[in-house]
């Protein structure tokens, strides 16, 4: 038992509830790379219940303890050093191998879920169900854990979590949305997206909610504009087969960017709570101002990497890579400029860039405010620049401020400094966003996980740029050579409005 904040006392099986996490996919790099290390810190740390319990699905033919075996090589392998020790899986871990079709799969599944469940004597038969999966099956399991009868239980709660993409557009979007609801109600379904566990993505609310001095200048007044990049050093890799059907707005600004834009323009929402946080994001996309098919290239830019060097090692051009097109149209890189037609924004574009093979790993949220209204400063040396936030994502965590301050000494030098925050200066290790993430699903906390309408609100505002990339001739890739920050073209995009990005 431990006190609860409104006054009562909380049972252990709320704190930590004994659950079943059943992984489809549990053979694959999702699982390797991100799942492991998290299941292995949150029961390194008692964040989960020592009645855990992991069942694995795949195709590879593993047995029990080679699952396990794979699981604590992803956590040794893929914990970052600053997070210490990663911890040791939970005790139970089973396997069941087999083809994601094939009904009597789904009989193995529900038999050693009620093994598990039996050998806790008894309580709630709590059961997650993660999709670590290609978006292509997901509707294929859901149905028939709907049908062997796996999505209900008379003592305790069900839950499906679900891997972006959702969908590959709006029509596939709404359809999985459809496919999940006849099994699942909305507020069993957690569609993840691990930037929302990042603790600077969360610290938004903090930064603008809890600090008088800067909610007051959220807005249109004072904001000149906004800049959003999530820049990658990696190319496709394995994923080609993936990327190639997908491309960078279907793979990042669908889920991550339009997130990070959605959480840094909503207003207030009446609680701290998972729909009133939600219902304030689908009303910034409700209020992005629709994309002229006609004339996309006024608001987006597109490209496509080429050979070049990224950290000192020459690397292939995106056609190079292996199981890509030698002629593939795919962009890996795209710029966006959106407009937000609410009280709060008119006027205040937001540009949004994602891309891959880029000059460096980094992922920021840039708030450019607007200049003095008035420049005295005639005589003094140095330039004046505009104050800007920084929200730092990845791979550094932390906040900054740029402001202007004199040079000491006789003569009137003018220069910029910044303010820094990092979080690593807190002391307590920075986890990689899924920790935070699956145990809120433990405690049916939706607060950051993406609600339906919000995903369909997103393809509708990407759509036109994606109908325009499908009819229109792609430029003449490739446009940017690996290493480099994006294609020329997203800087004259930039410069037409007179205004140029950001050195990331």
């Amino acid at each position: 038992m431990s006190p609860d904040p409104g006054g009562g006392v909380r049972r252990e099986e709320e704190i930590r509830p004994p659950a079943t996490l059943v992984i489809f996919g549990a053979s694959g790099d999702l699982t390797h790379r991100l799942l492991a290390p998290a299941l292995a810190h949150l029961n390194r740390d008692g964040a989960i219940s020592p009645q855990f319990a992991i069942v694995g699905v795949g195709r590879t033919p593993y047995s029990d303890e080679q699952l396990r075996e794979r699981l604590a090589d992803g956590a040794r392998v893929f914990t970052p050093p600053n997070q210490g020790r990663p911890g040791d899986i939970p005790a139970t871990v089973r396997y069941v191998s087999g083809n994601f079709t094939d009904r009597e799969l789904y009989v193995r599944i529900k038999q050693i879920l009620e093994e598990i469940e039996n050998q806790r004597g008894g309580g709630p038969r709590n059961r997650i169900f993660y999709l670590a999966t290609p978006p292509d099956a997901d509707e294929t399991i859901v149905k028939c854990i709907g049908e062997s009868c796996m999505a209900q239980v008379d003592s305790g709660w069900v839950r499906v979590v679900v891997e972006k993409p959702f969908g590959h557009d709006l029509a596939s979007g709404r359809h999985l949305n459809e496919a999940l609801l006849r099994v699942f109600k909305e507020k069993q379904i957690y569609r993840i997206d691990h930037y929302l566990g990042k603790e600077t993505v969360q610290n938004i609310f903090v930064l603008r909610f809890a600090n008088g001095i800067f909610e007051p200048m959220w807005n249109h007044r004072y904001i000149d504009h906004v800049q959003i990049s999530v820049a990658e050093s990696v190319g496709v890799g394995h994923r080609a087969g993936f990327y190639e059907k997908a491309g960078v707005v279907r793979d990042m600004f669908q889920n991550h960017l339009m997130q990070l834009l959605t959480l840094t323009a909503m207003e207030a929402p009446a609680a701290y709570e998972a729909d009133a946080i939600r219902a304030e994001k689908v009303k910034v996309l409700e209020s992005i101002r629709p994309f002229p098919e006609d004339a996309i290239e006024e608001w987006a830019v597109r490209g496509q990497y080429g050979p070049g060097v990224v950290v000192g090692k020459r690397v292939p051009g995106y056609r190079e890579e292996e199981g890509v097109d030698p002629h593939s149209p795919t962009p890996t890189y795209a710029a966006v400029k959106f407009a937000i037609d609410n009280w709060r924004w008119a006027g205040v574009p937001f540009y949004l860039r994602s891309g891959k093979r880029l000059g460096k790993r980094v992922t920021e949220v840039a708030i450019e405010f607007k200049g003095v209204p008035h420049r005295f400063f005639s005589k003094a040396s140095g330039e004046l620049l505009p104050n800007v936030l920084r929200l730092h994502i990845q791979p550094d965590e932390g906040v900054s401020l740029k402001f202007s301050v004199k040079i000491p000494g006789p003569v009137l030098t003018i220069q910029s400094v910044y303010m820094d925050f990092p979080y690593s200066k807190l002391g307590a290790p920075i986890g990689g966003g899924y920790e935070r993430l699956l145990l809120d699903v433990t405690h049916g906390d939706q607060t950051l996980f993406i609600r339906g309408d919000e995903a369909e609100n997103a393809w509708e505002v990407l759509t036109p740029i994606l109908s325009a990339y499908e009819k229109q001739t792609p430029p003449d890739f490739p446009n940017y050579a690996a290493g480099t920050f994006g294609p020329e073209a997203a800087d004259r995009f930039l410069e037409k409005d007179g205004r140029r990005w950001r050195t990331l």
